[in-house]
């Protein structure tokens, strides 16, 4: 099993009963000892990432006697993607995780109802679910585009401030093979000045692979886990002509960001994989390894008469 994690995600407060973007954590650049939550995180980044789930639940245990803890710890810790279905609306697919979540229910991003039933669960405004519909229409596309199945929600919220204009959302998109899974989190802030609107978005994707040659082949390969989450930053500014310019100018931002992260995924992290486990077996055998080796030195030797 190797992983590549960078991160576990970021820290996130709510407002309004959805969390609200955040940063990386850090390590404190003194050298005092870490708070127990940054141990928590540290011990979370070095998990298998497959299993994710079930480390937390343990981890939450050997927390119990601090809700508080508990709080930030399962809110800075991003889980894989669960999928549910609409009822209301055909049974239609859609994600859910801690940015739809209100107390124990789930909000559907097709019906704009909790599952279960919530009377006084939080709403986008008219306005903001207009938007809403729309970047969900426009990222079902960009799914059979890029990830040809798989599931795709987006949720937005708005944000408390002095300007009405601000508010966040989520893209969530989620692909499942029979030997691996991608769940991609786009977590974004929004503020418009005029005719110019600010991004900051915050993507964390998590990865697992499973390649199991185990009896299949010979020489039996064995199995190899791969998995692991990477998250990037970015801070950039678009022209607003109109409100519906907020669908392209975060479809453009989500799209270079997911190239950028397979990019690092495909040359960086799986390369050195690759690298480290050819230095540390051979699928040819020990056997065939000894043979090439002394034809190797009876050819040098004859090279040198």
């Amino acid at each position: 099993m190797s992983s590549f994690a960078t991160g576990c995600g970021c820290p996130r407060t709510g407002h309004g009963g959805h969390p609200a973007v955040g940063a990386i954590s850090a390590y404190p650049s003194t050298m005092t000892e870490p708070d127990p939550l940054t141990n928590l995180l540290d011990l979370v980044r070095r998990l298998p990432p497959q299993h994710i789930s079930a480390n937390l639940d343990v981890l939450t245990q050997l927390v119990a006697d601090d809700p508080d803890l508990q709080e930030e710890l399962l809110g800075s810790v991003d889980v894989p993607l669960q999928v549910r279905r609409d009822e209301k609306d055909g049974g239609k697919e859609y994600l859910v995780c801690d940015y739809n979540r209100d107390g124990d229910s789930w909000r559907s991003p097709h019906s704009n109802t909790y599952d279960p039933p919530l009377s006084d669960g939080t709403v986008p405004t008219p306005a903001l679910r207009k938007l809403e519909v729309a970047l969900n229409d426009a990222f079902d596309t960009y799914r059979e585009m890029y990830y040809e199945s798989g599931v795709s929600s987006v949720y937005l919220w708005d944000l408390a401030g002095p300007s009405s204009s601000a508010f966040a959302g989520v893209v969530l998109l989620q692909k499942i093979v029979d030997q691996g899974a991608w769940d991609a989190i786009h977590v974004f802030e929004v503020s418009a000045q005029g005719r110019e609107a600010t991004y900051k978005l915050t993507s964390t994707v998590t990865l697992s692979l499973v390649h199991d040659q185990r009896e299949k082949v010979e020489g039996d390969l064995g199995k190899v886990e791969l998995g692991g989450s990477l998250t990037r930053q970015v801070e950039s500014s678009h022209p607003l002509p109109t409100q519906q310019s907020h669908i392209s100018n975060i479809g453009k931002l989500i799209e270079e960001q997911e190239r950028s992260i397979r990019n690092s995924l495909a040359e960086v992290y799986f390369g050195k994989t690759r690298d480290v486990v050819n230095d540390l077996r051979s699928a040819a055998g020990l056997g065939e390894e000894r043979r090439k080796r002394e034809l190797q030195k009876e050819l040098v030797g004859r090279l040198r008469k």
